[in-house]
Parts: C-alpha cells; structure tokens; sequence
C-alpha cells in the first residue's frame, strides 16, 4: 500500500481544495436547500477524478449519484455509500471561524457544516479510488458508489429508487465512513449493524388562537398535555413504558460480550465524559454497563419542544399550540412499522389519543452481522493497517433503507477527530485525519479486494 499512500500524501492539498469546496456547497435536507446544486458539485468532482458517476433523479426528493467501476483483480463487489446532506446549522450565531459555509482552515483544523458529517466521507471513498487508478491503472476490487442527499432526515425519498435500481446497488460488502475514532485509543470505532431512527412530531392543540392566561381555568393547555403525555413515555430509569416494546428484542451473543469487554480494556470513559462536559453518565453507569446500553439499548429521545411565548420578559397567554420532536433509536428485532403503531396506542391508552403523531421520514429495519463476515474483517484488517493497532469494534450503531431492499453485509466506521461537533455549530475535521482517512478507504477496498 505504500505507492497507494505516497499518492494520497502528495496530492493532500488537492484533497483539502475539494473538501474546502464542498463545504462551502450548502445541502440541507431538512430545509430543501442547495441539494441539486451539491449533488452537480460531487457529479463533476468524480468525473473530473475519473471516477465513473452517473445523476438519477429521484420522484420528490433530491437527485442519487451512482457509479460502477470494475477490474479483472477480485471477483468481489463493494458498495460505498455517503451522502451529500447535512443537518441544519442552527443556532448561527454560535459559528465561529466564518460561519457554517465558510470551510475556514484554521490550525490545521477544517470548520463547516459537513466537514465531517459526510462530505470528508464522501471523497474518502472518491481519493482513495482515484489513488488506484493514478497508480496501478486499476482497481484492486470492483467499486460501485451511491451518493444520496436525503440521509440526515431519514433517506425519505429513497427507498421507491432503490427497489427500482437493485442491480445499480447489488454487492458482496457495503460500508459507510459516517463514523469516528474513539476518543480515547485514537482507533476507528467499526460498528456491526445500524439501529433505525424513527423520527416523530407529536402536536398537542388547544384553542383556535392564543388566549389571555386569566382564561386558563377555562381552557385546555396543549404545552401541559405534551408534558403529561411525555411522561408516560419514558420513566426516570430511561426504560420506555410502552406496552411491547421490548417484545423480541436482540439478544446479545458471546462475540457482542467479547466485543463489549476488549472495548472496556482499551478506551477510558473518563474522555468520553471530559469530552461531553460531563461528570457522570446518565444514571450513574459506568464500565461494560455503559458501553453496553450505548450500542444496544432502545431510546425515546426528545429533540426539542416548541410552544408558547419564550422571549424577552413576559407575555400572559395560554398558548393555542405545542409541539415535541422525538427519536426513537430501535435495535435489532425491533420492527419501525410495528413500534409507530404501539406509540399510537399508547397515546390513546393514556387518554392522549387527541394529540396528532406525525412520523417524519421513513425508518428502515435495525440489523446486526457478525464480526466473522468479510466485509467485517477487511475494515478491521485495514484499520489495523493505517492506524497501527487492532480497531475498536462495536455492536450497533446509527443505512437501511438500501438494506430493506437490497441485502448487503454492512460496517459502518469512519475517521472524524474527537470533537468533531458533529450535528452541532463548529463542526469540524482534522486535516490530519482526513488524509489518514483517505488511506483507511483505500485499504478497506485493498483488504476485501484480496479475499476473493
């Protein structure tokens, strides 16, 4: 690999222009912004690196990026899957360094929306497949590329393409760089499977318009019913309390506890929660408890709620309307379809059936693979070599909608620096680990190219 990675080294420059470039592309899913334009930018950015890439437009939602290129050296097909979206950069004001677009370098140290979550992700897989092509005039496994623009609000759009395009997408191993080094080692985390988002609004409504506070005895208060329904949701332990929830869940095997137990010999939690400005996780866990209900434990995460007045001083309503954005992360066994319905009941059970359930996206089933799959061992095998040492390997993490209709043995990994603000203002890369992310990408391709 070394003619491979004295390529990647001698063009970094080259590399960080383009990341520097994407970056400034706003592409927001969630508001609609800048997608056909981001999607035209990663078009010619693989055409112009010689990558084959071809733009499908998608009924409703923004344009997938596909390419296909093979080779006579492995008999193998690896899908690499990005996405161009990003999340919105809300609040702005705490940006530094320019501003979520600006794609300033300062220290070493890369600031946008994206630079992280997925675009360094995206010309990982690009570099590293031009870096063949540079130096050897070929591939050493046969590639094929999906670039979507809908992942940060649930890939809505793109599950009808996929069950229209299976043999655009079918492989013998697929895996994303959506992920980070852990904390502590400095080692990629490899996660083994995916849980599903199921992402909910529930909208409590009381009367046709904001009324005077000295009408409250009179008047229903939507903000008080999502309080009180939200409480029925989830007790002080953090375990859900909807009937059935757990019904069928995951049970772990002896190579999860191995998993779970190498982890904790190898990283020091302590970072985690210096990291986060923590002093104790939640519930007081710690140890192998807390590595474990972090890869494998259902949550009811409240995103935010909205309602009512929350400006300066005050203002004597009883608002006429309430809001609460939720995530449900599901684990292995835990059916989207069948979990949505449950919610629904449970609401109605409660005396909350008032309250309006809209589910946002589409969730796509939560799976789990074994360490002992080939795609599986060529991203340990291959982090193994860039980064010196054995990676950290996890259960489940956070692609499924390709899953659904294509089944492809999934790791999901990655290369982001500790801090990397993913989702958050200031989110950032490490020109360092950019370009030693570049490498774990190409010698992922290596790795599965030379098992068959």
């Amino acid at each position: 690999m070394q003619d491979i990675f004295d390529y990647i080294d001698a063009h970094a420059e080259e590399y960080i222009r383009d990341l520097q470039t994407l970056v400034r592309q706003p592409s927001i899913s969630a508001q609609n912004i800048g997608l056909r334009e981001c999607a035209d930018v990663v078009l010619n950015m693989m055409r112009n690196d010689g990558l084959d890439a071809h733009l499908h437009e998608l009924d409703g939602g923004p344009p997938v990026i596909t390419g296909h290129m093979t080779t006579p050296r492995s008999s193998r097909t690896m899908l690499c899957y990005s996405h161009y979206d990003v999340q919105p950069p809300e609040p702005i004001e705490a940006w530094t360094h320019g501003g979520p677009w600006s794609a300033a370098i300062v220290d070493g140290v890369l600031y946008g929306r994206g630079s992280t979550d997925n675009k360094s992700g995206v010309l990982a897989f690009n570099k590293a497949a031009q870096a063949f092509m540079k130096v050897r005039g070929e591939l050493p496994v046969n590639l094929k590329f999906i670039i979507e623009g809908e992942e940060e609000i649930g890939s809505i759009h793109l599950g009808p393409w996929v069950e229209k395009n299976t043999a655009l997408l079918e492989a013998d191993g697929m895996h994303c760089l959506d992920g980070s080094v852990d904390t502590s080692t400095g080692l990629p985390d490899i996660d083994l499977g995916l849980k599903s988002v199921l992402m909910v609004e529930l909208i409590a409504r009381g009367a046709n318009a904001d009324i005077h506070s000295l009408n409250f005895p009179l008047l229903p208060s939507p903000i008080w019913d999502l309080v009180r329904a939200l409480n029925t949701i989830m007790d002080e332990n953090r375990r859900i309390l909807i009937d059935g929830w757990y019904d069928g869940l995951y049970e772990l095997q002896d190579e999860d506890y191995e998993q779970l137990e190498d982890k904790l010999r190898r990283v020091n939690l302590d970072d985690m929660k210096r990291e986060w400005g923590i002093s104790q996780f939640a519930l007081g866990r710690d140890g192998i408890e807390a590595i474990k209900a972090r890869a494998f434990e259902p949550t009811a995460n409240i995103q935010g709620i909205i309602g009512g007045y929350t400006g300066v001083g005050s203002k004597t309503i009883v608002p006429n309307e309430a809001r609460v954005k939720m995530d449900f992360r599901l684990i292995p066994n835990i059916d989207p379809i069948k979990a949505a319905d449950k919610l629904r009941d449970h609401l109605k059970k409660h005396g909350f059936g008032h309250i309006e359930v809209v589910f946002r996206g589409t969730a796509e089933m939560p799976y789990k693979i074994s360490v002992k799959e080939s795609m599986s061992q060529a991203v340990i095998a291959a982090a193994t070599r860039v980064y010196g040492q054995i990676p950290i390997v996890n259960g489940v993490s956070a692609e499924g909608t390709i899953l659904r209709h294509v089944w492809i043995p999934c790791v999901l990994t990655g290369f982001a620096n500790p801090g990397a603000n993913l989702h958050a203002p200031d989110e950032n890369i490490h020109l360092d680990n950019y370009i030693k992310g570049i490498k774990y990408a190409a010698a992922i391709m290596a790795e599965f190219g030379a098992g068959a």
